[in-house]
């Protein structure tokens, strides 16, 4: 769900200070976030969110961080925006193959084993260092910290197209494309066996897994509502293994790998979800198996991404090819 329009009283925040809002009649009912974003320019919804949660916003002598508290009729509420404080994030120059770029956002397509933003186990040398060493240290204040302009992103050895924001505006509108479910995403996955039907869907709660924390999974009771389309595009080795087209409308940790291993045809070369080479693979040319036991990474690519242009509403969409590894197992595959 998007942003109200904003307020009449509409104020441009993007500097620090203190900021004192009263709720209007037609207001009444509107979560905190969305009602402090529809008062505040300069700062997108996620920020606001962010700043709830940390304490900065009040209403008479109570702080209130939850963001979904419905706001009353008459009520007031104070946010304190701090300054911004110098980042650690640092500026390394790790190449970028850029699709596209403005003053508002810049489109790459992402290689295989980059990691897209600092966290524990990898501080740097992630896609936000390569981000802030080509747009400048400014990008470093777009959004949350560590996470520099980022609105989605790909698992570390996940392939393809993605966007970034270069300023607070372009970071709210791209955010609530993403929420709202309006942003065009499909991914190529090689997968083994070969799904009946051969296009459909598969819905299923995605959250952490009881059993193994480092991995999420289905689940009959809680996670959050996961729905994966796909459509087969070729099938080899007399259904051994299959290309899929997958689409998202929803956006959940590692979606397309578990619904696809849930579903019991789990991404060739995927080190957390798959168990290896199946009984009906072992089969196959010894190159193909080669190929698959090095490629190293699940075999997955974010091939297309299309979306509003956050500043004139113009659509954009991208496209891209598979990557050399992929590309050459699935030349191998053809051939059986």
């Amino acid at each position: 769900m998007s942003s109200p329009p904003p307020h009449p009283t509409y104020i441009d925040a993007s500097s620090a200070g203190r900021y004192s809002f009263t709720v209007e009649e037609e207001e009444a009912g509107l979560r905190l976030d969305r009602f402090l974003a529809s008062r505040l320019g300069g700062m997108s919804r996620s920020r606001i969110k962010q700043l709830i949660e940390q304490g900065a916003v009040s209403s008479g002598a109570a702080t209130i961080v939850e963001a979904s508290t419905r706001v009353k009729s008459e009520q007031s509420f104070a946010i304190e925006i701090p300054e911004v404080e110098p980042t650690p994030l640092a500026a390394q120059p790790l190449g970028l193959n850029i699709l596209y770029e403005d003053r508002h956002l810049i489109v790459i397509d992402k290689p295989a084993g980059v990691v897209v933003h600092p966290a524990p186990g990898n501080p740097d040398r992630t896609l936000v260092n390569a981000l802030i060493a080509h747009c400048g240290n400014e990008l470093a204040t777009v959004g949350a910290e560590g996470r520099a302009s980022i609105v989605h992103r790909l698992d570390k050895d996940t392939s393809g197209v993605m966007v970034a924001a270069k300023d607070e505006a372009a970071l709210q509108s791209l955010s609530e494309q993403f929420s709202a479910r309006s942003v065009e995403r499909s991914y190529l996955a090689l997968v083994w066996g070969e799904l009946r039907p051969r296009e459909g869907e598969i819905r299923g709660n995605i959250g952490r897994s009881p059993r193994n924390r480092k991995k999420m999974a289905v689940l009959s009771r809680g996670g959050k509502e996961a729905v994966t389309r796909y459509r087969t595009l070729a099938v080899y080795g007399e259904g051994t293994i299959s290309l899929l087209e997958c689409r998202l409308l929803t956006g959940r940790t590692h979606q397309i790998r578990v619904h696809l291993t849930h579903a019991g045809h789990p991404l060739l070369g995927d080190p957390l979800y798959g168990r290896g080479i199946p009984r009906s693979g072992r089969q196959l040319p010894e190159a193909i198996l080669e190929a698959i036991k090095t490629l190293g990474r699940q075999a997955l690519h974010a091939q297309t991404l299309g979306f509003l242009h956050p500043q004139d509403g113009s659509k954009l969409r991208f496209e891209t090819t598979l990557p050399t590894d992929l590309r050459n197992l699935t030349r191998l595959l053809e051939l059986l």
